[in-house]
């Protein structure tokens, strides 16, 4: 029997620093002048000064991608989940109107595997990249004694920033004013549960092509970041509520934005559902009313716009490559959102 130690305990602190040594390359921010340190120091020092706003106002989240991850990481589907938490963790601080800046990761793992850590640290990278704010480090821990070999736990945090003058965070919504419906590209990163349900109780639908594609490619497509699409109309006092469209669906996330004396009306009728969400109501024998409050059905952020700002916005959407189309209206009431009509499975 080998002498008791670390490693043989599970844990080989070698082989965990030659990994966090190479995802140092992934870490390399010189280009960012906030970083003023490099990777391998114990926090990071990021230079708070903003010169160019004159009442700055930091914006924290932490998110996770839920159980999308298991599915994903089984079909070594590494950069789509890195992004599925990147993308949803920017999505939820830009409805504020803010300007993402330094994100930090945590992977906690069974056992460290190099080759997918390094994987999945470059796609962090590429993926704030791409949101314009950096992945200045985070934590890598590995857990034999609470996690399986092969399990990842994957999480983020983020700081935005933005003028405090130009929050956005659903203050300035009137009777009135137009709800849009952003398209999204894909399930994102919620119902994952009720998804692998469906994959147990009926397995043929792995069978299932979905516009071109196979369901689990489908079913893995990144969330969407909308961030590029909305920065250069964050200001505008056309734009007075933005809603992150994830668990709990339209109605649950769109209220939290809500005055207390106003209520949104939507037809969800006008609803554009995606395929993928016809496929999962065929072979999950859904209700509507579940899915509505699982999926995002084919709308990943909503913006509630001035009526004399609506042609302004979906034609800066469209530039950018954004599908958005009016799906209701602000009326008097207590916060909350009246989903009217029914969905038409057949547009």
């Amino acid at each position: 029997m080998p002498k008791l130690s670390y490693k043989t305990s599970g844990v080989d602190i070698d082989k965990a620093n030659a990994t966090k040594n190479e995802m140092a390359k992934s870490l390399n921010n010189s280009g960012n002048a906030r970083v003023l340190n490099k990777a391998g120091a114990f926090a990071t020092l990021f230079d708070g000064s903003f010169p160019e706003y004159q009442e700055p106002v930091l914006v924290f989240k932490t998110e996770e991608p839920g159980s999308k991850q298991k599915l994903a990481l089984k079909h070594r589907s590494i950069d789509t989940i890195c992004f599925d938490l990147i993308n949803h963790l920017v999505n939820d601080a830009i409805v504020m109107g803010a300007k993402p800046l330094s994100v930090q990761d945590c992977i906690v793992c069974g056992k460290i595997d190099k080759e997918i850590i390094l994987k999945m640290v470059s796609a962090f990278s590429k993926a704030c990249k791409e949101n314009d704010c950096v992945l200045t480090g985070g934590e890598t821990s590995e857990q034999p004694s609470v996690l399986a070999i092969g399990t990842y736990i994957l999480t983020a945090s983020i700081v935005g920033v933005v003028e405090k003058k130009k929050i956005i965070d659903g203050s300035k919504i009137q009777e009135g004013d137009v709800v849009l419906g952003l398209a999204s590209r894909g399930i994102h990163t919620n119902g994952f549960s009720l998804v692998q349900k469906i994959m147990e109780k009926s397995p043929e639908i792995l069978k299932e092509k979905v516009d071109g594609k196979n369901f689990i490619e489908s079913i893995l497509t990144p969330h969407f970041g909308y961030y590029n699409c909305l920065k250069d109309l964050f200001g505008n006092d056309g734009l007075v509520g933005l809603a992150h469209i994830t668990g709990g669906g339209i109605k649950e996330n769109l209220n939290r934005i809500l005055p207390e004396n106003l209520n949104a009306e939507i037809d969800i009728g006008k609803i554009k559902i995606l395929n993928i969400f016809k496929v999962l109501k065929k072979f999950g024998d859904l209700e509507d009313n579940d899915m509505m409050r699982t999926f995002n059905m084919g709308v990943g952020m909503t913006a509630v716009v001035k009526k004399d700002f609506v042609d302004t916005i979906q034609s800066h959407l469209k530039k950018c490559g954004v599908e958005s189309y009016e799906i209701g209206r602000v009326v008097k009431g207590n916060k909350q959102v009246i989903l009217k009509e029914v969905l038409n499975w057949f547009n």
